[in-house]
């Protein structure tokens, strides 16, 4: 079979967020996040599971660097617990926590590892949430605060920066369904919340450029190819505003200092209490970044239902008959190709880095003591794929990040989703890499895919 060569700077890594895989939850000086007391809650989390041990990567941090130098892994996107450096958000500084960090860094590098970090993953200190969380305009210049002293101590070497991790899933999932931390459920809390994020994101932006420090920022949005139910004219009209809402809210107010034209003012006409935000915050959100990181996991597919208020719609993430991951997410790869193609539609040639996409599958330890996860080695080979089809239409896709390094506290879901390269043994948490990480391995070692 033909190799399909990727360009030979292109960066292949693995993805983590601090929350999912530290552990040390109450340790060495952190401080409560929101998802910390979320968890605590019973019914929130499935199983009642909680991050408190995780993947025990603070203590085991040394071991996963080196299961990502035998992977062959060139970089690791790796996020920043504000909590552990900051246990009230703002203030003095926990100095174990950034000694962590700074451990953590020396050692991809010495294993010539290249870090890419994302300064907020969802793990929110608890203390801001105290006092209004992100619906409290003054938490974006904490979170200014918290980032210039990470850009101080890890500037010298650390040059690529992610601001924040799919804001959407803090503000829309946080803020208004209640189903993710911290559990609030108000529709315009949740808009607040999106301006405040965003705010935070320009203001993080501008001080990365004050600094002079060398390197790049940039932030992570997730995308969902979004389409109709039906081809009934209200399913249509529904489908349009959800993807306005799922894919352009954030996308327009970084690239073009707006919000998608008519959706305010629907929201609005149901009622929906929608800030007026002032030209000056839009400014300061809309300065340019470096590049733009791009989650993919699944589409959407949208029907009209007038009682599901404010947007008058409803969200499948599959049709029936298609192949599905174990979180009931449909295996559609073409959904990313659909996605690249549309954002260089709407804002031209933008830097893209594909910073997760990863799928959960129920993987076993067979008789002979190997995972053969072959369902994962399709799904990663199939939008891998799109990947380099998106590259030889032009699109400037610098690297790709694969979801994840290791099974992990997969949020809501607990651990019952696993979406790593490596087994983790949750009772005595042993390391075992399945075989999609040796074919990842391959597939670097390659620089190319085997169609």
């Amino acid at each position: 079979m033909p190799l399909f060569q990727f360009p030979k700077d292109f960066l292949w890594g693995v993805s983590t967020s601090d929350y999912q895989i530290e552990g040390a939850a109450s340790k060495y000086g952190k401080g409560e996040t929101y998802w910390d007391r979320f968890s605590r809650t019973p019914g929130r989390i499935n199983n009642n599971d909680s991050a408190e041990i995780a993947c025990d990567h603070y203590h085991k941090y040394v071991e996963d660097i080196q299961i990502m130098k035998e992977l062959g892994i060139k970089s690791y996107r790796m996020s920043i617990s504000w909590a552990r450096v900051f246990p009230e958000g703002k203030g003095v500084p926990n100095n174990a926590g950034m000694d962590f960090y700074n451990k953590v860094i020396d050692e991809l590098l010495k294993n010539n590892i290249i870090p890419i970090i994302t300064l907020h993953h969802w793990g929110f200190p608890q203390k801001l949430q105290d006092i209004g969380g992100w619906t409290n305009r003054e938490t974006a210049e904490y979170y200014r605060e918290y980032v210039e002293y990470i850009f101080k101590q890890l500037g010298d070497r650390v040059h690529t920066w992610i601001t924040h991790n799919e804001p959407i899933g803090t503000s829309y999932f946080g803020y208004y369904k209640g189903i993710h931390a911290p559990g609030v459920r108000d529709f315009s809390a949740s808009i607040l919340a999106t301006h405040n994020i965003l705010l935070s994101h320009g203001l993080a932006v501008n001080t990365f450029r004050q600094t002079g420090l060398k390197g790049e920022i940039g932030i992570t949005l997730n995308v969902h190819p979004t389409f109709p139910a039906s081809d009934n004219q209200k399913d249509i009209i529904a489908s349009d505003r959800m993807d306005k809402y799922f894919n352009n809210w954030f996308q327009d107010a970084i690239f073009k200092g707006s919000f998608p034209a008519g959706l305010e003012d629907f929201f609005r006409s149901k009622g929906a209490m929608i800030p007026e935000l002032n030209s000056d915050d839009l400014n300061l959100i809309q300065q340019p970044v470096d590049f733009l990181g791009v989650n993919y996991y699944y589409p959407h597919f949208v029907s009209y239902n007038s009682d599901a208020w404010p947007f008058e719609a409803e969200i499948s993430t599959s049709r029936p008959y298609n192949q599905n991951t174990d979180t009931g997410w449909e295996i559609f790869p073409e959904g990313l190709y659909i996605s690249l193609k549309k954002l260089v539609k709407e804002y031209g040639d933008i830097k893209i880095i594909i910073t997760e996409n990863g799928a959960a599958f129920n993987d076993l330890i067979n008789r002979y003591g190997s995972i053969e996860d072959n369902r994962r080695i399709d799904f990663l080979h199939r939008h891998i794929s799109q990947v380099h089809k998106s590259i030889q239409e032009g699109i400037n896709i610098k690297g790709y990040y694969i979801w994840s390094l290791m099974d992990n506290f997969e949020w809501t879901y607990g651990y019952s989703q696993r979406f790593g390269l490596v087994y983790i043994d949750y009772k005595t948490l042993r390391r075992q890499i399945k075989d999609s990480g040796y074919w990842y391995r391959d597939l670097i070692a390659n620089n190319g895919i085997k169609q």
